[in-house]
């Protein structure tokens, strides 16, 4: 299906995570450690310069999420593919009943991680993610995670044409506790195209040379 965020939130729900700043929707801000906190400020101090999406760089993963272009999601016999239209992005989720591999100095982190999902029920897919490299960030505002984070979705689709996705991120370097990210809801558009959504590296640094930073009061060179 294809569909693009809605943000309504019925109260005492988790909030829908927005793609400029994942924490806007908590009262007291994401539950950090003391490093995590520390990461968050030196990237808001930089104005976010080294921001992925700003640089044509992958996409973290909520950002891909939280991105306003079309996602679409295609199941096949034992492997489900998600293509977000942000930047032509595409993840690969394994439903043959393959184990996430073992988290730890020998597993080589992928900017998606390795995901399994299983069918909970006839109405929801649980998906969980593993070793996703910590140079993706959460949000446009610097929000980090670590390479130790496990993260699980869990989308249902409550009737024909709408789905609902909850994030968990468990992430003891980052953050104090487990806790649900987000809770964001998703419309189909049966006849919606996809258009070709492109990062080129050389559109960009002319873009935010000529048009991005000055609107910002930013002097940073975006080629270092």
């Amino acid at each position: 299906g294809k569909g693009k965020a809605a943000v309504q939130r019925a109260p005492g729900e988790p909030p829908a995570a927005q793609f400029a700043d994942v924490g806007a929707g908590f009262e007291n801000g994401l539950p950090y450690t003391a490093w995590g906190r520390q990461v968050r400020d030196e990237r808001k101090g930089n104005n976010s310069k080294d921001n992925p999406d700003a640089n044509c760089k992958p996409l973290g993963f909520m950002q891909l999420h939280t991105h306003p272009y079309e996602k679409k999601i295609v199941q096949g016999n034992g492997t489900i593919v998600i293509m977000y239209n942000a930047n032509n992005d595409v993840r690969q989720i394994l439903t043959n009943g393959q184990e996430l591999p073992k988290v730890g100095p020998d597993l080589a982190p992928w900017f998606y991680g390795y995901s399994v999902g299983k069918w909970e029920d006839d109405h929801t897919l649980v998906i969980n993610t593993v070793g996703v490299s910590d140079a993706t960030w959460l949000d446009k505002a610097g929000h980090p995670h670590s390479i130790d984070a496990k993260i699980e979705e869990r989308y249902t689709r409550p009737d024909h044409n709408h789905l609902q996705m909850t994030v968990t991120v468990t992430d003891p370097k980052v953050f104090t506790k487990p806790f649900v990210l987000s809770k964001n809801d998703y419309r189909w558009v049966p006849d919606q195209e996809s258009e070709e959504q492109m990062c080129v590296p050389s559109e960009m640094i002319n873009y935010m040379k000529l048009i991005s930073d000055p609107a910002f009061g930013v002097t940073n060179d975006p080629t270092k």
